[in-house]
């Protein structure tokens, strides 16, 4: 073997068998993944009732995915199954600044993610302006911009890695940048999303102690007064969480979100003002918005969940295992376990959320019926 080959070749003799299982694992998270990835930005393309700037942020999620499951994926699949690279150099390249760009869109949507819907309830006459429609598009091309400017410096130093058959950044040659990288996205990034979502616990929590109080003092009040805090709590959240399991029509959901001036209207701001202002009683009220946030939240904060714990293992083992003494194979199987983030979001959609449930079933409705007119 000359010095060409052993630079693309990750044979070992305890990796062999293993390798087979490599190859079934990549090939079930590249048609799951490909295929759940664009249902669901079909489902949003074909689905008012998803087409949200909450969503927008959601689909940028899956165009990440895609990169990686559709684009990437087969490639890791052919090495794994030959344990060699066969592309070449300038691929490999290509390769290992894809799949960082993919990992950094991603952890930039989460925390996106995550601010997003703190300030959803904590300011939404600031949410109003930075995530309009305009903004949030504006925001999803930074994210692909700031992960190819964070990554195209490495351009020479992309190799082979053989103890993880997977074309990445050289462990030695990128140093110190590459550290800066990995603590900024993996640290401080995923860091960041745990703390807000935090917040947004406190936040909801908070808010149902008040409601809880209001209720309790003002247990003679009528019906109609609480309806008018579910209505504005409602108009608070509607248009970024249209998406979520709600018997909402369409009609009711609506593009905006009202100012601060009309939620402070509301009991949490002035019981009043409540009383001298009752809620419409003859109104239909949809199902109470902040379920419907708590819900929403709930899913966003899954994904971020199956994220971290598809990469800890993966990152535990290489800072641990500075001098590569660790088997190859348990090296293999920590970034094999990375590859499941990939194709896992559709499922947690499906599983968490009416919406995009009923959406993906109208996908598959229309699919097969233009299989069958064929």
């Amino acid at each position: 073997m000359n010095e060409t080959d052993s630079n693309f070749s990750c044979y070992h003799p305890s990796v062999v068998e293993y390798r087979y299982f490599g190859v079934t694992w990549g090939i079930i998270v590249s048609l799951v993944g490909t295929v759940g990835n664009i249902m669901t930005i079909l489902a949003y393309a074909l689905d008012k009732k998803l087409q949200t700037r909450f969503n927008l942020l959601i689909i940028n999620l899956s165009l990440a995915d895609i990169l990686y499951c559709t684009f990437l994926q087969p490639f890791s699949v052919d090495a794994y199954l030959h344990l060699y690279w066969r592309s070449g150099t300038t691929f490999c390249r290509i390769f290992g600044m894809l799949l960082f760009v993919s990992n950094s869109v991603s952890i930039l949507n989460l925390c996106l993610i995550a601010v997003s819907r703190y300030i959803l309830i904590s300011n939404n006459k600031l949410f109003d302006k930075i995530f309009s429609r305009l903004g949030v598009f504006l925001i999803i091309l930074t994210t692909w911009v700031i992960g190819f400017s964070s990554f195209a410096p490495l351009w020479n130093v992309f190799v082979l890695v053989p103890k993880v058959c997977t074309c990445s950044f050289h462990r030695i040659k990128g140093r110190p940048y590459t550290t800066i990288l990995m603590a900024f996205y993996f640290v401080i990034g995923l860091s960041c999303v745990g703390i807000f979502y935090l917040l947004i616990h406190r936040k909801v929590k908070s808010a149902a102690k008040a409601l809880d109080q209001y209720k309790l003092k003002t247990p003679m009040t009528a019906k109609g007064h609480v309806a008018g805090i579910n209505s504005t709590a409602t108009g608070k959240y509607q248009e970024m969480d249209s998406g979520v399991d709600t018997a909402a029509s369409s009609e009711v959901i609506s593009e905006h979100i009202p100012s601060n001036k009309s939620s402070s209207q509301s009991a949490f701001t002035s019981h009043s003002t409540d009383q001298e202002k009752p809620g419409p009683k003859s109104l239909p009220q949809p199902k109470d918005s902040g379920s419907d946030f708590k819900k929403v939240t709930r899913m966003c904060f899954v994904v971020f969940i199956f994220f971290v714990v598809s990469y800890i293992p993966f990152l535990l083992l290489n800072i641990f295992d500075a001098k590569n003494k660790a088997p190859q194979i348990l090296h293999m199987i920590a970034a094999n376990l990375t590859w499941l983030n990939s194709c896992i979001n559709p499922i947690l959609y499906a599983a968490m959320n009416r919406q995009f449930r009923d959406a993906y079933k109208k996908v598959l409705f229309l699919a097969t019926g233009k299989i069958r007119r064929t």
